[in-house]
């Protein structure tokens, strides 16, 4: 048996005994107290808790002992090392808590060492649970604090979204423009934005970022921060590049590419001008296309299609014109709005979109309401709707 420094307490009122079995311990290598009663052991208790206890005692004092070990949070085997005349006295000190039972006195000393070696192993697998469990703990600890300051930063990137977005029931122009975001995490990949470029002109587009999470929600503020710039450009006269949809899906697409994030956006933009009643526009791969409506004829999406925004060095981007000569409304999605639509297929999800749009649910108040939107705790995906009413048609 290789030498320990494993500590054994000896509680045993036979001096003799007690004495002998010190020996045979200190010979191993081990760290050796013995007292005659626990009474007399009690400051080592309080001190250093041993590695294993030998003991003489009643199972009764057995019990009360390994009681006291218990609030100590601490494995301790305890031996019961006596005279047995009978085989209910072993048993009587192993159903007190006793791990094992050495007969007095041994003379096998060979079987002593044995049931040492099984002991400090099961000690030295407890210790290992212990430290286990506490690093473990540790870790949980760390990785609470790690979500709570993640959080804290989410609802932080939130509001910082939030406030990117235009304001609700704008007036510009002839037209009444509202939103909605409802974001499935804490922030969204959707992002959308509607402004007066000029006194006859009205941007409007909506953009989803691919993917999830804070990467996607950083490209949404490039977007708001390059449709800032183009909007100073054009009074600056520097740059006329938000005047015209394929160009500003252009600029868009350079920036994206510019920061390396491996990030595409599918976008629409849409120019109306008041005093030609036209609507130009350029598709980025945007699915579901927008809803297109007039008072005297049924809804319909419109026509177009283009590559992603953010994938290709040079792409190109056709720009698409439709005539506004009477009162409309245009109704922009994202393709989250199809994730909670009931439907089989996406034919029919389209079908049930139109038929929404068509039975008078065009206001984002009114679809939320069709949709149960406000009902939903957990999205399937970001949901953005943009709303241009053009007042004569109120």
């Amino acid at each position: 048996m290789a030498s320990r420094i494993e500590r054994i307490l000896i509680i045993d009122p036979d001096e003799h005994a007690r004495s002998e079995l010190d020996k045979h311990l200190e010979a191993k290598g081990f760290y050796v107290r013995g007292y005659p009663d626990v009474a007399a052991a009690i400051g080592l208790f309080e001190d250093h808790i041993p590695d294993a206890i030998f003991v003489d005692m009643t199972p009764a004092a057995i019990s009360e002992l390994i009681d006291r070990l218990g609030s100590q949070n601490s494995y301790v085997p305890l031996i019961a090392y006596s005279k047995a005349e009978a085989a209910t006295e072993v048993v009587a000190a192993l159903r007190a808590g006793a791990s094992d039972f050495v007969m007095k006195p041994c003379t096998d000393k060979v079987q002593l060492d044995d049931v040492l070696g099984k002991l400090f192993d099961r000690v030295r697998i407890n210790r290992l649970n212990q430290l286990y469990r506490q690093e473990l703990e540790e870790a949980n600890r760390d990785l609470r604090a790690g979500i709570s300051e993640l959080r804290a930063d989410q609802r932080a990137g939130r509001k910082v979204q939030m406030k990117m977005l235009p304001d609700h029931d704008q007036h510009i122009g002839a037209y009444d423009i509202d939103h909605l975001i409802k974001p499935s995490l804490y922030l969204s990949g959707d992002f959308l934005d509607y402004f007066s470029i000029d006194s006859d002109k009205t941007l409007v587009y909506i953009a989803d970022v691919s993917g999830h999470g804070a990467s996607s929600a950083f490209v949404t503020v490039l977007l708001r921060n390059l449709t800032n710039r183009l909007q100073r450009n054009m009074r600056r006269g520097s740059s006329d590049d938000i005047l015209y949809p394929d160009r500003f899906l252009e600029r868009i697409n350079t920036e994206l590419l510019d920061t390396g994030l491996g990030k595409h956006v599918t976008v629409f933009v849409g120019i109306i001008s008041e005093s030609d009643r036209t609507l130009r526009y350029a598709v980025g791969a945007h699915f579901p296309m927008p809803i297109l409506s007039f008072d005297d004829g049924e809804p319909r999406f419109l026509e177009g299609s283009g590559l992603p925004v953010g994938l290709f060095e040079k792409p190109e981007w056709e720009v698409y014109e439709t005539q506004l000569d009477r009162p409309f409304r245009l109704i922009l999605f994202s393709d989250g709005i199809l994730e909670v639509i009931k439907a089989d297929n996406l034919d029919e999800k389209e079908r049930r979109l139109l038929e929404l749009v068509s039975g008078g649910s065009h206001t984002i108040a009114s679809l939320s309401e069709a949709l149960s939107l406000d009902e939903i705790s957990e999205l399937p995906d970001d949901i953005a709707i943009v709303s241009v009413t053009d007042m004569k048609s109120k």
